[in-house]
């Protein structure tokens, strides 16, 4: 097993919040006189330990086999374990520097007026304890709740409204599918479903906006057949995302990377969706056509490589024609699109999932996420320009979602 930098920084700061966490637990159950308080001290660490240790293990564990799904879960409620157990570390870290800058003052008063008799111990705040606990055991609750809505696929519809779109394509209905996944699925019967929800809105188009593995082509062998039956009138079209390209795997040598790749490009094909490559085609209906570029992924954040040409795309498109771009990454659209590209319309992006994790409600949208990118879910306009970012129909790492569900868009365009 290879011990990398980034697992040894990651274990100091596991065993450091574990360790101050329970050092605060210890006084607690002390303070209260709890009779069986060594038990559960005992239990916290050994739960603290045995998570640590199955971190190390599980990442070969949850390849393959019967095992897949129990490992991914329990990996993700150790992971949230940790997560808990950091946001009420952070208020008893609140409260311990209080407590420091408060005995600090007493100490400074009793320096400066030496016959004072002030009592310099300062208790533990009670508010500040509990709202620790609370906060650590909300968290904790809702990522063990939001397992069970990894695969509760919800539709989202947004009309877009565009004086350029040709009479033709008035109330073109196009449904937009980002960031499968594949490598994450454990429920081929759940994944099917959402594709037959998908085919129930009757789409004239479908878009695919990338991440349709986690890194390896192999992860489609269960979901190639499912995935095929998705099939619109003027076609199925798709893009690459960061994920597909298998730079997040150690290849032995350039070669097996480029096998991988090309693999995945042939089931796109297989598939029957037309996958574009820094390219545009016409898509026609009647007399009319638009135009769809689709670009390989392009990221305004340096630790995403960029393979994407805008430039190359969209050589030869005239600026008359209704043009919707296929582009992975949101980001690109506010760095490159929106500042050097006016004519293109409409832009599918995904990407950001959503972070897996937020609140959407009227007058309160937030998420994680949000603090990465400007534009992290849903609907953007600026000028004439539209932009729609699917929020995954997979998911990556924690397999869950809470408050943030798997999307199946459907854009209805209108002149």
């Amino acid at each position: 097993m290879r011990i990398t930098t980034f697992g040894i920084i990651a274990t100091a700061i596991y065993l450091l919040i574990d360790l101050y966490v329970f050092w605060v637990l210890r006084g607690y159950l002390a303070n209260a006189g709890f009779r069986r308080a060594g038990w559960v001290q005992a239990g916290y660490l050994l739960l603290g330990l045995g998570t640590l240790v199955f971190f190390f293990f599980v990442p070969k564990m949850v390849q393959s086999g019967w095992w897949k799904p129990v490992g991914m879960t329990v990996f993700a409620a150790g992971v949230a374990w940790f997560l808990a157990r950091g946001v009420a570390a952070l208020f008893f870290l609140v409260d311990d520097l209080r407590r420091f800058l408060q005995w600090g003052g007493i100490e400074a008063y009793r320096l400066a007026v030496p016959t004072t008799t002030i009592d310099s111990g300062v208790s533990r705040s009670v508010f500040l304890s509990w709202m620790g606990v609370v906060a650590g055991t909300g968290l904790l609750g809702s990522l063990v709740y939001g397992f069970g809505n990894k695969y509760r696929y919800e539709v989202r519809r947004q009309r877009i409204q565009s004086p350029k779109l040709p009479k033709a394509f008035d109330g073109l209905r196009i449904v937009q599918l980002s960031d499968i996944h594949a490598g994450s699925f454990d429920d081929p019967a759940a994944v099917e479903r959402g594709i037959e929800k998908a085919m129930a809105l009757k789409p004239d188009l479908i878009f695919f906006t990338g991440d349709l593995v986690n890194n390896l082509a192999s992860e489609m062998e269960e979901y190639e057949k499912l995935f095929s039956k998705l099939s619109a009138p003027l076609g199925v079209y798709s893009i690459l995302g960061n994920h597909d390209y298998g730079d997040y795997v150690g290849w032995e040598t350039a070669e097996l990377k480029k096998v991988n790749l090309d693999r995945l490009k042939s089931i796109h094909s297989k598939m029957g969706w037309r996958l574009l490559l820094n390219e545009h085609v016409h898509i026609e209906k009647e007399e009319d056509r638009i135009v769809l570029i689709g670009v390989e992924n392009w990221s305004s954040r340096a630790n995403f490589k960029k393979y994407g040409d805008l430039a190359l795309a969209s050589q030869g498109v005239a600026a008359a024609d209704f043009q919707i771009l296929l582009s992975h990454d949101p980001s690109h659209w506010e760095t490159e699109v929106s500042t050097s590209y006016p004519s293109i319309d409409l832009t599918l992006s995904g990407h950001t999932h959503g972070m897996q994790f937020g609140v959407e409600l009227p007058g309160l949208r937030w998420s994680p996420v949000q603090y990465v990118y400007r534009r992290w879910a849903g609907h953007y306009q600026q000028g004439e320009q539209h932009l729609y970012i699917n929020r995954g129909f997979g998911f990556l790492g924690y397999p869950g979602r809470v408050g943030i569900l798997p999307e199946i868009t459907l854009i209805e365009l209108h002149a």
